[in-house]
């Protein structure tokens, strides 16, 4: 079981998000990761939002510890090709502590505003599959080829290699049951979710469904699900979620952070990891 934070780096500063980090780096989490935004959510579009993947880098050299990654980028926003480069130098930065989230593209206001093409969610997924595919492909390979419907490579090399053999973890966000769970599937070492326990028990169980067809064995994927702070409401017990199938979790904080109650967050955590362990 691990066990991880996933912090939005939106209405933040670099300061906040760098003393957050290093409290969580000092209190024994087994992860960090950044969302990936441009602008808010809403219908103002108003407020800060840091670029993930330079904050992610920064936080790579100044946090020594524990993994980093993310949860997850919006395949839309970069061609695979850059990522992949980038993810290897940052793998490389953190001495091979990488995870690699990776997502089809949802916020649509994002696109709008910044000229980045809103394909239609049957495309969004099949760059998703083929992003997967250069990805694996560049970090493994010394040249790679290939020549999708929405990406091509032509004798491309990726030099230095990431330090993760055979290459860092890849993580996909989303629940889609046609699509999504299929190249998870596929590609993915580690699934992401969210959701109540009803509701991963049965995505896990269509990803099963997913991997006997493909060939794969679903003890090779992770299964990793997002948990949401005390804010009120009902609150989803960690262990509700591993009876459900869970082995990761993350849990969601929002911003802006208050570093106040890392301490707290601490004690919940380390009391139920001794309740499933």
């Amino acid at each position: 079981m691990r066990f991880g934070i996933f912090t939005s780096m939106g209405f933040q500063t670099w300061d906040g998000v760098l003393d957050l980090w290093r409290r969580l780096e000092t209190t024994g989490w087994d992860i960090a990761c950044v969302t990936d935004h441009f602008l808010p959510n809403t219908k103002d579009r108003e407020g800060a939002m840091l670029e993930s993947w330079s904050t992610l880098s920064a936080l790579a050299a100044l946090v020594p510890r524990m993994r980093v990654g993310t949860i997850v980028l919006g395949n839309t926003y970069r061609h695979p090709a850059v990522v992949a480069k980038m993810a290897a130098q940052v793998d490389i930065i953190s001495g091979g502590r990488l995870l690699l989230g990776l997502g089809a593209g949802w916020q649509q206001n994002e696109h709008e505003a910044y000229g980045i093409p809103f394909y239609t969610l049957r495309e969004r997924l099949e760059r998703l599959d083929e992003a997967c595919q250069v990805l694996r492909s560049l970090w493994t390979q010394p040249r790679s080829t290939f020549a999708g419907k929405h990406y091509q490579l032509s004798d491309a090399p990726l030099d230095p290699k990431p330090v993760q053999r055979p290459h860092p973890e890849l993580m996909i966000g989303g629940g889609g049951e046609r699509v999504t769970l299929r190249i998870v599937a596929e590609h993915a070492d580690i699934w992401h979710g969210s959701g109540e326990p009803d509701v991963v028990r049965h995505k896990l169980a269509v990803l099963d469904d997913w991997c006997a067809k493909v060939g794969r064995d679903p003890e090779e994927i992770e299964r990793s699900v997002h948990v949401n702070l005390p804010r009120g409401g009902r609150v989803v017990e960690p262990d509700e979620l591993v009876a459900a199938g869970a082995t990761f979790l993350v849990w969601r904080m929002q911003a802006p952070y208050d570093v106040g109650p890392v301490r707290e967050l601490v004690q919940w955590r380390d009391h139920h990891n001794q309740k499933v362990v």
